[in-house]
């Protein structure tokens, strides 16, 4: 019998099936003619103009996106829904577009981890091999497109991008390469993998360098916010972090009368033809050897620089520098957009009840990697990237202060008080990011950033708890909380979880409450952490000023000074 968890998974799996086929079976005349034989340039550009619209507009799940007015197709598309995860969204993405246009296209269906049998092969160690391929259909009259794109959402694994960026097998070929980190080779509708089993697209690409992405996730929602660290850089083996669809080509297809091409195969561009193909971001530069990625090195104008500031520095138009007020804003804006997006998925999660079920006897075998209801509603990997976010802003802003120490020339800052400035940005910031949330008694909760940065280790990844704990709750906010003695005991056992910001993929995580209350604590126990970095930016830039002589009154929050 099954479990209610997974009663519940079942039950969510079979409805988005249901949807999604009755509508292809309703719109059997959505059909999917290829008339080019090949990508050109103009198509190319037009995609990377679509995936920038679909990002820059206020959506909050892939279906909403599809259907916002910065989709020029939506008027075209059949009653259907799309749903999505991270991995799925640049493949159905861009096979909806080539389905707009008439273009080809391609995907490997199915994957074999080069570590051998056995083992999740969405975290292999040595990465995955193409071993077959699928692609659309060239017939005259063309094939439902619908059932395709369903196809994409089964098939598809964060598996697909942990592949080697080397390979260049002809007929078993990667859909995706690894493109050359500049302006034209890191374009909207890059794909950038996380091999901590995530991926995003890249949607906009600003003047001074930092990128912007946007990425689905199990409960369908939508988030955004910039490429920083917390996409780790590996070997070539992994595929990590830049991926561009390969160019393909129909060879050997007739066209039929009305245009459409009928028959032929599909054929991928090699490595060595793609203008853009490069092992940069492995080999460094200057170029080394790209399995010793470890030691590469990253040169701009004579200067040493770690692999994300050299990407800044690639993709920023005209030579990088810092505008550390603006920097801060933009980090905070980010933030805040992350927040607004966590807040989507708690409430995806409430409005199926997760909350009041019981929760499971033990953790899954990874809190980070599994199936199911945790995988579907659980937050610990979004949570996980918050708090790099945050911890990111926190060294930038303390690196920004030393800079302006010693008047480092990578600098722009005129003003002749950084430490203070900052601080006016913060609380201005702050104010305008407004996060809420409904307790259990059915009364609205205000936060900001600054509340999250006070509870950001407090913020329960875990769907079975109240929304109070959820949100990190302390003192009368938690009163309204319904938890019994269970949860509460779940909620204390999985602090030390909750202090990690690094995401373990790779060691057991199934304890019972008991064993996690044991402990010992740290990162390859699968227990975590006794404690999390430092992330109060808003404490530390208060206690540089503090040390000057300023009143407490000149430095607190202006909403809070009578």
């Amino acid at each position: 019998m099954l479990s209610r968890w997974r009663r519940v998974a079942f039950l969510i799996a079979c409805v988005s099936l249901v949807m999604v086929g009755m509508s292809a079976a309703a719109h059997a005349d959505a059909r999917w003619r290829i008339t080019k034989e090949r990508w050109s340039e103009s198509d190319e550009k037009a995609w990377q103009d679509f995936v920038a619209a679909l990002g820059a507009t206020d959506c909050w799940t892939f279906d909403e996106c599809i259907k916002s007015p910065a989709n020029p197709y939506r008027h075209t598309d059949p009653k259907t829904r799309f749903y999505v995860d991270c991995a799925d969204m640049p493949y159905v993405l861009r096979a909806y577009f080539a389905w707009k246009n008439g273009l080809p296209f391609a995907w490997q269906s199915a994957m074999q981890s080069a570590d051998g049998p056995g083992g999740d092969i969405r975290y292999s160690v040595y990465g995955n091999t193409v071993v077959s391929r699928d692609s659309v259909p060239r017939t005259a009259n063309g094939v439902n497109a619908i059932p395709i794109l369903h196809t994409l959402v089964n098939v598809v694994s964060t598996a697909m991008f942990r592949r080697n960026s080397m390979a260049d097998d002809p007929s078993m070929f990667t859909d995706t390469y690894s493109p050359r980190l500049d302006r034209e080779g890191i374009v909207p509708g890059t794909i950038a993998y996380d091999v901590n089993g995530h991926a995003s697209l890249v949607w906009r690409v600003e003047s001074g360098g930092r990128i912007l992405i946007f990425s689905s996730h199990p409960d369908h929602s939508l988030s955004r916010t910039h490429l920083g660290k917390e996409f780790l850089r590996t070997g070539p083996e992994l595929g990590s972090i830049f991926q561009k669809f390969r160019p393909i080509e129909v060879v050997g297809a007739t066209r039929a009368a009305n245009g459409a091409l009928v028959g032929g195969r599909i054929v991928g561009v090699p490595n060595a033809d793609i203008p853009d193909f490069s092992l940069e971001q492995y080999q460094g530069n200057p170029p080394g050897d790209p399995h010793r990625w470890r030691s590469s090195s990253w040169m701009s104008n004579g200067e040493n620089l770690d692999f994300y500031t050299y990407l800044r520095s690639r993709l920023s138009v005209g030579e990088l520098e810092y505008r550390p007020v603006e920097e801060l804003r933009t980090m905070m804006q980010s933030l805040c957009f992350d927040l607004r997006s966590r807040k989507q998925a708690i409430e995806i999660s409430l409005g199926r009840g997760i909350q009041n079920m019981d929760p499971p006897q033990r953790l899954p075998d990874n809190i980070y990697g599994t199936h199911g209801v945790w995988e579907l509603y659980s937050t610990p990997s979004r949570d996980a990237r918050l708090k790099t976010g945050f911890k990111e802003m926190y060294d930038l802003v303390v690196e920004f202060v030393k800079m302006n120490m010693v008047d480092a020339p990578r600098l722009n800052y005129e003003g002749d008080d950084l430490p203070r400035d900052l601080v006016a940005a913060y609380w201005e910031e702050n104010a305008a990011c407004s996060v809420s949330y409904v307790n259990s008694a059915g009364s609205t909760v205000e936060l900001s950033i600054d509340h999250v940065i006070d509870r950001l280790y407090d913020l329960s990844f875990d769907p079975y708890q109240c929304v109070e704990r959820r949100w990190g709750a302390k003192g009368d906010e938690l009163a309204t909380c319904r938890d019994g003695a269970e949860k509460t005991r779940w909620y204390e056992a999985q602090r030390y979880l909750r202090n990690q910001i690094d995401r373990t993929y790779d060691v057991d995580m199934g304890y019972t409450v008991e064993s996690l209350e044991r402990g010992p604590w740290g990162l390859r126990t699968g227990r975590g952490v006794e404690e999390g970095p430092e992330v109060d930016i808003r404490a530390y830039l208060e206690g540089l000023i503090a040390r000057r002589g300023a009143p407490r009154a000149e430095i607190a929050n202006p909403a809070m000074t009578p």
